[in-house]
């Protein structure tokens, strides 16, 4: 016998307001089978899952959190397109989810009016049901079944309750007949809504279908309209002379919509919905006459942040640090199996330090996403929204974009990732392009070198106040600064526009689910490395072969194997010497006559004794190490000519006269442009241009000595004030970072973003380091 053909997989889309527990629902009817990407064209998170019910395979797809159907642009007109069948990457769909809060119905069933104008086979999930028995309300599902003509369904999404039901109802909805649903417009809307239509489609103007000519006429300057209007200018006025009429025939636009729907809300929910007479004070209304209150929460707020933030550097650092070993370890260990050579650099220097490059930034961002999938679930992270709108609304911005910004500190990429909670276009596209300009702490090396290197050890109060921590925080504050009037200035011109009232559900308080915070952070850090990591990697390989090519590596090499055969018999007097290398820079730190901490195995001796046991020991290291040391500078020299002649280096010299107005020579501007995957690298570029070994941190003595002793052809010192500020101010604002680029094409979904962040930055970076240079070389003389 012939085997039956498995049926096709179901398509379901998932709608509901923001708040109601529609991402928690998701996880809970689709586990770990699901992933994130974006919609074509837009930056409109596309966020599918699956599951298997009675043997056939249901497809959900999560449309972005909205109060309406109202498409004001490309990204609010995909919800659209899908529920319609319009977008090619989703297919038809064939049944809608609708999730609403059960406390709050009236307002939550505006879109679900919406939904079922379109006749699309529905389920209507009651989400929040403890909430609204909390608050009194008693509700009579099976009435409100009855009335809506589609099944209904009570559930507590975050206990996963009912979620058998809730995937058996969707197997049952899905291709039966629709019931015909009542409009709640009256016939004189719905007369010009069908001349309009046919009108458009006998000049050829549009073939669309009616749900979508009922918006063109409902949304005044939708994206509906805007879209046809390029192609037919003369449209609007057309449109505005229906408006008119209509609003004669006593059916006004755009208000009528609102006022229909929710009285339509209103009389359907009269005796399904009893309420007691007086509010039900909650135990979440207790938390928030703390949490949302103009001071207490602001206060409560700092604290939370400061926390958060300060357990991510914490939690993060060792984590990094473990990363970066292992990496170290592995390209050891792989790095044997090849002969020296261009493969072995390859495979060791471009593949295993690209995955790295990913790999080290994953600890913050699980980290961050945690502690955001915790506060979101547990209902804090709306009162945080709210508490800061009043403070980022002077810049244009809302009260989301303040934690995204606060993320970038610790680095722009889990901030970029974070703009995910700004439904609005504008503000998230602002917040992603001003979030590079928060001074994360990859840029913190360059600041200690310059300000250690060249800012004098000046103190006042007592020493309490001293000038290398207040260059410090000049430093680490001026993006933040900067990014107030960037962020203004591109609210008033691309992206002007009204600015949307802050409306925004408070969800009741609840402890959070360990499974939907876990998966939360799953599906983000999986999403980073599957989407974002791809581009960061491939930017490594690029700037790899740049820095190596196409200069001949045999010198080197050579002297690098002689360096290692002269190392071997003298490992442990090398180790000794960094050991007291390292007390010695602790010692010299203290001021005169202090007591040193002995450690174990140490004697107590204070500065001076130290440094006169140590200065002697130190010299004869240095005496027996000489043969090793004199043929490392001859290996890190080699190291350094190669360099000049790859790429890169042919590149900062051709650029030179690009750098010279800002005071910097070559060297630095190839240390500038080999720090483009990431801005720490500087730091290893200049010890290997000054042939100290690539090995060098911001620390080292050697690398100090050489950038002070650095000269231009006539003797004048390369390294001023003025320079090393103008270095450390254009590495406070410039876009050198290409993981950050890479992010923000991710996130946008499109090149012309992080094209245009580089351009603006760098531009902004160069002006401000030349005034700085100037300005300082003019005071100083």
């Amino acid at each position: 016998m012939p085997t039956a053909a498995p049926s096709r997989p179901l398509t379901i889309a998932v709608i509901g307001n923001p708040n109601t527990g529609k991402s928690t629902l998701f996880t809970a009817l689709t586990g770990v089978h699901s992933r994130i990407g974006n919609y074509p064209g837009v930056t409109v998170e596309k966020k599918t899952g699956r599951f298997t019910q009675a043997g056939r395979q249901v497809n959900l797809v999560d449309l972005p959190g909205t109060y309406s159907l109202s498409p004001r642009s490309l990204d609010e007109m995909v919800s659209v397109d899908v529920l319609l069948g319009r977008q090619a990457d989703v297919g038809a769909v064939d049944a809608v989810l609708c999730i609403v809060d059960a406390s709050n119905l009236e307002r939550n069933l505006y879109v679900v009016s919406q939904v079922l104008d379109l006749g699309l086979p529905t389920v209507l999930v009651l989400n929040m049901w403890d909430v609204a028995q909390d608050r009194g309300q008693t509700l009579d599902v099976a009435e409100l079944s009855r009335r809506l003509q589609i099944p209904v369904i009570p559930c507590e999404a975050h206990r996963r309750t009912h979620i058998e039901e809730i995937r058996a109802a969707l197997l049952d909805v899905a291709g039966k007949p629709v019931p015909t649903q009542p409009s709640v417009f009256p016939e004189a809307f719905h007369a010009e809504v069908q001349q309009l239509m046919e009108r458009l489609r006998e000049n050829g103007k549009s073939t669309l279908p009616r749900p979508l000519i009922e918006r063109l006429l409902l949304d005044r300057g939708g994206q509906i309209e805007q879209s046809l209007s390029i192609k037919h200018p003369r449209l609007p006025n057309e449109l505005a002379k229906i408006r008119d009429q209509l609003h004669a025939a006593g059916c006004k636009i755009p208000t009528i919509e609102a006022k229909l729907r929710y009285a339509w809300a209103r009389k359907l929910l009269t005796g399904v919905v009893t309420a007691p007479s007086q509010r039900v004070v909650t135990g979440s209304d207790k938390l928030d006459r703390f949490f949302t209150h103009k001071f207490w929460g602001l206060v409560a707020f700092v604290v939370i942040m400061l926390m958060i933030f300060q357990a991510i550097s914490t939690g993060a650092a060792p984590l990094m640090e473990m990363t970066e070993t292992v990496q170290g370890w592995i390209g050891e260990r792989v790095g044997s199996w090849f002969h020296p050579g261009a493969l072995r650099s390859l495979v060791v220097d471009g593949v295993i330090a690209g995955v790295g490059g990913v790999l080290i930034f994953l600890p913050q961002i699980a980290l961050l996403f945690l502690f955001i999938a915790i506060l979101e679930d547990c209902g804090y992270m709306a009162r945080a929204a709210f508490v800061m709108d009043k403070l980022m609304s002077k810049i244009g911005l809302s009260g989301k974009s303040f934690v995204p910004l606060m993320s970038s500190f610790a680095c722009a990429i889990p901030g970029i990732m974070a703009t995910r909670t700004i439904e609005n276009r504008r503000d998230r596209f602002v917040t992603i392009l001003v979030a590079p300009l928060m001074s994360c702490s990859a840029r913190a090396p360059v600041y200690f070198l310059m300000v250690a290197a060249f800012i004098p050890p000046m103190a006042w109060a007592g020493g309490w106040i001293k000038l290398h921590g207040l260059m410090l925080f000049l430093m680490t504050s001026l993006g933040a600064f900067v990014a107030i009037p960037v962020a203004w200035l591109l609210k008033q011109t691309y992206f002007r526009g009204e600015t949307p009232p802050f409306v925004m559900e408070l969800p009741s308080y609840k402890w959070p689910s360990q499974r939907i915070v876990l998966q939360r952070v799953w599906t983000s850090a999986w999403a980073f490395i599957a989407n974002a990591g791809t581009l960061i990697f491939a930017t490594s390989l690029i700037v790899w072969a740049l820095c190596y090519f196409p200069a001949d590596h045999a010198e080197e090499l050579r002297l690098a194997a002689e360096a290692d055969q002269l190392a071997e018999p003298l490992k442990t007097q090398l180790e000794r010497r960094d050991v007291i290398e390292k007390k010695l820079a602790e010692v010299r730190d203290l001021t005169v006559g202090a007591e040193v901490p002995a450690k174990e195995g140490e004697l107590q001796l204070d500065r001076e004794n130290w440094i006169a046991t140590l200065e002697p020991e130190l010299a004869a290291l240095n005496e027996t190490l000489s043969p090793y040391d004199a043929k490392l500078v001859e290996k890190n020299a080699e190291s350094e000519r190669l360099l000049a002649a790859s790429f890169l280096g042919r590149a900062g010299k051709t650029l030179e006269p690009v750098f010279k107005p800002l005071g910097w020579d070559w060297k630095i501007g190839i240390g500038v442009l080999a720090s483009f995957p990431a801005r720490e690298v500087i730091i290893s570029t200049l010890g290997t241009i000054y042939s100290l070994g690539s090995d060098v941190d911001e620390e080292n003595p050697g690398l100090h000595a050489a950038i002070k002793s650095a000269a231009w052809p006539d003797g004048r010192p390369v390294y001023t004030i003025p320079v090393a500020l103008s270095v450390m101010v254009f590495f406070a604002l410039c876009a050198q970072c290409s993981s950050t680029l890479m992010i923000i094409k991710r996130e946008t979904n499109s090149w012309f973003w992080p094209a245009f962040t580089f351009v603006y930055m760098t531009t902004l970076a160069y002006v401000a380091a030349l005034a700085v240079y100037q300005v300082g070389s003019r005071i100083g003389g």
